[in-house]
């Protein structure tokens, strides 16, 4: 499969509100007008990077991660968390997912950070999975979702 990574800027905020909405309803939630305007000020304000899968043959994304700068006061590196990482349901087990990973790592190495890091939920083990298999090692619990993170 053709797949193609493309950072979203500002401007094209809302070729990925239908996948944010959609990673909402994944946990059971749903406002598409808060998926338009959380990435467009996300991006306006400069707090996060978006990046969007696309299949060579459909200017529809398939999925998309939302990295969050991470800050430290014991360190000077801005690091990042991964905030939403979302493949559609029949693009998933392709390797999508581990693509927008591979991308936000090669982000964070490139900017300079000592690690990444997201959340998952304690029963998405096939989320779980992925992460490990990319080589994140879980820190932590708390309320419902696996902390984890990647030293990069």
């Amino acid at each position: 499969m053709d797949i193609e990574i493309k950072k979203i800027n500002f401007s094209e905020n809302e070729i990925v509100t239908e996948l944010f909405n959609k990673y909402q309803i994944f946990y059971k939630q749903s406002n598409i007008e808060l998926a338009k305007t959380y990435t467009k000020e996300r991006l306006e304000k400069n707090e996060a990077q978006i990046y969007a899968a696309f299949k060579k043959e459909n200017p529809n994304p398939v999925g998309f991660t939302l990295l969050y700068p991470k800050s430290s006061f014991v360190s000077t590196k801005k690091n990042w968390h991964i905030g939403y990482l979302f493949v559609e349901i029949d693009q998933r087990k392709k390797g999508i997912g581990q693509r927008l990973i591979n991308t936000a790592l090669n982000f964070a190495k490139n900017e300079g950070a000592n690690f990444i890091s997201l959340n998952t939920e304690t029963d998405n083990y096939p989320a779980q999975k992925l992460y490990e298999n990319i080589g994140f090692v879980k820190e932590g619990y708390f309320s419902g979702y696996l902390y984890y993170q990647l030293n990069l």
